[in-house]
C-alpha cells in the first residue's frame, strides 16, 4: 500500500531544480521520528513526517497508538548536490530513495496537500465514528477477533448493537464502543480522506 502511493508521488530527475527539492527518505526500522527530529535540526534541510493516530487492540485492551503514515519512510527538502551525503548520514536515516542513477523528487504541490491535511503537528487522528452497516472486529472479551456488522449505534450510552455469526447462527449482541475496531486500513483511510487520491497526483 505505502510503496504504491509513494511511487505515485514521485517525479523524475528531469524535474529537479537547483535548490530545495523534496525527496523520499527511507528510515531505519521504526526510526522515522528519530530521523525527522535530526533532519529538522540540520541547516538547509526541511523534514516532513506525516503520522496517524488510531485505536488498536492490545493484550491489555484498546489503546491509542501513533505511527508513520508510510512506515519506514519520510520526506525531506534539501539541495541534492550539496546536502545529499549529510542527509543520508543523519541519525535514523537509512538512505534517500533512488533507482540506480535516478533520484525521484516529490512535487511541491503534493507535499503542500499532505501538510495541509496533517497540519502543523504532522498528525491525523483516525475517527472511530461508527454507522449501521460498518464491519467491525470485536477487540476484547471472549469474542475477541470475531467480525460483526453494526446494526444500531447508541451514542448516549456509548454502545452499539452488532450482528455476528456465533456457533453457526446469527446473533445480535450489544457491546461497548470501546471494545470494537472498525475494519479497514488506517493508512488508506487517512490518505484517501485527508489528501489527494494517488490517481489525481502529478506523475
Amino acid at each position: 500500500m505505502a510503496a504504491g502511493i509513494l511511487r505515485s508521488l514521485t517525479k523524475s530527475n528531469d524535474d529537479m531544480t537547483a535548490m530545495g527539492n523534496w525527496f523520499c527518505l527511507r528510515s531505519q526500522p521504526k526510526h522515522e521520528h528519530i530521523a525527522a527530529a535530526h533532519l529538522k535540526k540540520m541547516e538547509g534541510v526541511e523534514a516532513f513526517l506525516p503520522r496517524v493516530r488510531f485505536r488498536r487492540a492490545t493484550r491489555q485492551g484498546m489503546a491509542w497508538t501513533t505511527e508513520a503514515l508510510f512506515p519506514n519512510y519520510l520526506f525531506a527538502r534539501f539541495d541534492w548536490e550539496t546536502s545529499l551525503r549529510r542527509v543520508q548520514a543523519a541519525r535514523g536515516v537509512s538512505g534517500v530513495v533512488h533507482f540506480g542513477e535516478r533520484w525521484p523528487v516529490i512535487p511541491e504541490a503534493t507535499i503542500a496537500d499532505l501538510q495541509s491535511a496533517f497540519g502543523t503537528d504532522e498528525l491525523h487522528t483516525i475517527s472511530a465514528a461508527l454507522a449501521p452497516g460498518d464491519t467491525v472486529e470485536i477487540a476484547e472479551g471472549a469474542m475477541r477477533g470475531l467480525l460483526a456488522v453494526v446494526t444500531r449505534v447508541m451514542p448516549s450510552r456509548e454502545r452499539v448493537m452488532v450482528l455476528m455469526d456465533f456457533l453457526g447462527r446469527q446473533t445480535a449482541i450489544e457491546v461497548p464502543m470501546n471494545s470494537i475496531l472498525k475494519e479497514g486500513d488506517v493508512r488508506a483511510t487517512a490518505f484517501n480522506k485527508r489528501s489527494p487520491s494517488p490517481a489525481k497526483l502529478p506523475s
